[in-house]
């Protein structure tokens, strides 16, 4: 089973924490992952672009000339998509991207992910973030002190205002909650931070 360090927000070592094999201890499988990613930024997606189709450009009523005779091509209307102003052939619309992946591809993608911030050492376990107020300043020490990278995750056990507010403004720096962690988030930073309190809860959800 592995185990990691459990640190303070100063860095000191406080204690060791055996970790669950089912979440942090299997081999990572690089295509499920790939498949979760793949959907998270599918489903990211808004889709709202759109273009004008000849029907909906404004104007090009008339005929420009008459059929024969002209020596020019015959030509309908002057919103046509090869006219400058025409509407645009075969262009994007509106349209939804989302899909979604069989839960259990879903959870082997979040084990991966998990397991693979162990095998790279870039998962620190923090005994606490106990903010007495609203301090960005004491996040930005917390990530010094235990040598997190310039992207950094924190999992908290659940929704504080005080922790979420102080680390909303660090570049890099996004907070996440048990039931909101996903794959894409995990593998997309350099350290993985996750308070202890949520550990027992990802394991209890997720192995």
């Amino acid at each position: 089973m592995p185990s990691v360090q459990v640190v303070d927000m100063a860095g000191n070592k406080v204690s060791e924490l055996v970790l669950s094999d089912t979440l942090f201890g299997i081999k990572p499988n690089k295509t499920v992952m790939h498949l979760a990613v793949r959907n998270y930024l599918a489903n990211q997606r808004l889709g709202t672009q759109s273009t004008l189709t000849r029907s909906e450009v404004s104007g090009g009523g008339k005929k420009p000339w008459r059929q024969k005779g002209t020596g020019h091509a015959r030509q309908g209307s002057t919103r046509a998509p090869q006219w400058h102003h025409g509407g645009i052939a075969l262009g994007p619309k509106p349209r939804d991207y989302s899909y979604s992946i069989n839960k259990k591809v879903k959870r082997l993608a979040l084990q991966s992910a998990f397991s693979d911030k162990v095998l790279d050492s870039a998962l620190v376990v923090l005994d606490s973030l106990d903010l007495p107020e609203f301090k960005t300043r004491a996040v930005v020490d917390m990530l010094n002190a235990v040598g997190a990278g310039k992207k950094a995750l924190i999992v908290l056990a659940e929704n504080d205002k005080k922790q979420v507010k102080s680390s909303a403004n660090i570049p890099g720096v996004k907070t996440a909650q048990v039931n909101t962690v996903n794959t894409y988030d995990i593998l997309n930073v350099d350290t993985l931070i996750i308070v202890r309190d949520a550990v027992g809860k990802l394991e209890e959800v997720y192995a």
